[in-house]
């Protein structure tokens, strides 16, 4: 049995079993993507520590960036021994989305065609008649994403797969339309909890420390990372309007769970304790004062003459400094 097989049956079988003990399509699907959120808790974690601690190390970077401006190689060098030092992944923001991404392609062939829930099963039962009436099918005798003509996705008959209004086997651009507007709106709501909630998750971790530096100081690598994960909650987004919309469901539970996972990680981390203090990692404090745990010289001057900075260059600027 190959990985994707594998996969796609783990997936369906998981939410069989869920469906078992609560016969609720939408109850299930939310239960299975808490099941998944929180095995890939440690990837979550990795991601806001590594996010968080980029951030907290921008007064670092601003330093190298004016001390080094003229020495682009050694600029890069030291940059890269600082990420090092305090733990830092510039790209592990996308880590997370690159595991996930099976997974949310093998539950598009769980969620609409039901591949992988096992054969008798209720959950198969129910999907293989929702289906049925809601799609056509092909020569092969395979369903379309055509819906069969005249259809009513809001009828009784497919109440074991509505979810909150919502009839999850039915694709939100399929089912928005003018001439049932009521009916439109819990899409409509799905779709913006989606995006919301994807860009809320953005927002708690590049909170900047308020030490006075602007977007233009920040380190380009963090800037282009950010400007490329912007666009991530409108991808999804767009993803969700044309994809049945039981995978939105799992979109939407996702993007909220991973809100408060990161509100968690990032309050620890703010007190010094529990899963947040790893990211300090043992190291030096990225307090702007210069003091390091431990330390209780933190109020003297630094030593001019201390060679440990980031370069010779750098030190002999300071020194200069010090004469005139």
């Amino acid at each position: 049995m190959n990985p994707w097989t594998l996969l796609v049956n783990l997936l369906g079988g998981t939410l069989s079993f869920l469906y078992d003990i609560l016969p609720e399509y939408g109850i299930s699907i939310i239960l299975l993507t808490l099941l998944v959120g929180l095995v890939l808790f440690p990837l979550t974690y990795k991601q806001t520590k590594s996010m968080k601690a980029m951030q907290d190390i921008q007064p670092e970077v601003k330093q190298l960036q004016k001390e080094l401006k003229g020495d682009r190689e050694e600029l890069n060098k030291q940059l890269m021994a600082l990420y090092q030092e305090r733990g830092v992944n510039p790209a592990a923001g996308c880590l997370p989305l690159l595991i996930q991404m099976p997974i949310w392609f093998a539950l598009y062939r769980v969620l609409w065609q039901g591949s992988g829930v096992p054969d008798g099963s209720a959950l198969k039962t129910t999907l293989d008649a929702a289906n049925q009436a809601l799609y056509t099918t092909d020569a092969a005798g395979k369903l379309t994403s055509t819906l069969q003509p005249g259809v009513d996705i809001s009828s009784s008959q497919f109440s074991h797969v509505s979810f909150l209004g919502m009839n999850l086997l039915v694709r939100p651009s399929a089912a928005v339309s003018l001439d049932a507007l009521i009916g439109s709106i819990p899409y409509i709501l799905l779709i913006a909890v989606i995006i919301v909630a994807g860009f809320y998750q953005q927002v708690q971790t590049t909170r900047r420390r308020n030490d006075g530096n602007t977007n233009q100081e920040q380190n380009q690598q963090m800037q282009t990372m950010q400007r490329a994960m912007r666009f991530m909650p409108i991808i999804f987004g767009f993803i969700s309007w044309n994809f049945v919309a039981g995978l939105g469901l799992y979109f939407a539970t996702s993007n909220t769970f991973r809100v408060g996972q990161q509100a968690i990680i990032l309050r620890t981390a703010a007190n010094g304790t529990g899963l947040g203090s790893g990211l300090r990692l043992g190291r030096k404090s990225a307090d702007p004062s210069g003091a390091t745990p431990g330390d209780s010289s933190g109020d003297d001057p630094p030593d001019p003459g201390d060679d440990s900075g980031p370069s010779p260059n750098a030190s002999k600027k300071r020194k200069r400094k010090k004469r005139k």
